[in-house]
Parts: C-alpha cells; sequence; structure tokens
C-alpha cells in the first residue's frame, strides 16, 4: 500500500527529497514511526471488523523492516504473523470433516480498510510535516 502526499507543498516535497538524500538514517526513523502508528491504527480496526477471538490474530500485527524499493522510494511494510491471517483477509472455503464444501466466508480486507483509513487520515503528512519543521528548526537540512 502506498501513501499519498497531497497534503504537501512543492516546497515540502523538495525539502523531502534533500532530506532523504542528506539524512538517509533519520528519513528510515521517520518511517519507523509512521509504520508503528499505521500498525496501530490497522490494529484498532481490526479489532472492531474482526468480533471472534481468533487466536493470536489481533496480537500479531507488526511494522516491517524500512527499506528502498525498486523505484527507489523508503517503504514500510504492515503485516501480520499469524498463520491464518490471510484466510480472515481474503476469505475461505467452509468443508466439512469429509471434505464437501458447505460455504465461503468472504474476507474481511483488514489490511486494505486500515491503511486507506490511516492514508485518508492525514497522520502521515502531519508527521511528516512536523518531522521537517523539525529538521529546519535544529539545522539540520
Amino acid at each position: 500500500m502506498d501513501f499519498k502526499m497531497e497534503g504537501l507543498t512543492d516546497f515540502q516535497k523538495d525539502l523531502l527529497e534533500v532530506a532523504q538524500k542528506k539524512l538517509p538514517k533519520e528519513s528510515y526513523k521517520i518511517m519507523r514511526k509512521i509504520g508503528s502508528k499505521a500498525r496501530t491504527d490497522v490494529s484498532r480496526l481490526a479489532k472492531s471488523a474482526v468480533k471472534k477471538d481468533t487466536g493470536a490474530y489481533h496480537k500479531r500485527f507488526k511494522r516491517g523492516k524500512v527499506f528502498r524499493d525498486r523505484e527507489n522510494q523508503i517503504v514500510v511494510r504492515i503485516i501480520n504473523s499469524s498463520p491464518h491471517a490471510h484466510l480472515i483477509e481474503n476469505g475461505h472455503r467452509q468443508v466439512t470433516k469429509d471434505g464437501k464444501e458447505v460455504g465461503f466466508v468472504p474476507g474481511k480486507h483488514v489490511m486494505e480498510k486500515g491503511m486507506k483509513k490511516f492514508d485518508n487520515s492525514g497522520k502521515f503528512e502531519d508527521m511528516l510535516i512536523d518531522w521537517l519543521d523539525d529538521m529546519l528548526d535544529s539545522g539540520g537540512l
């Protein structure tokens, strides 16, 4: 899931590019913070969407490592390491003990909805703008 930076001005976008080149470690730190905030929001949405206690599903939301993707953008992933998370996310067949299919449980698409909600909330842009302001105030840029 990609974040859209619609709330940033052209100056802030240019400043962000300079910050990523000049201060890569600081850029990775802010992306870890943003990823942790996104993980929290997705986890909260999952608790409201998946009411049934399904093992350790709610406890296994994690922020992945920050890395550069193929387009050289700094990226962080939010994952659920529970072995049955993909079944809740995408849906699954219901079968009897002898293998006869009796129905299909549709997926909740928690990750997709949670990331869209986080993206539309403006928290990403707010955290980036605050970070850029702090970098300018401290003389880092």
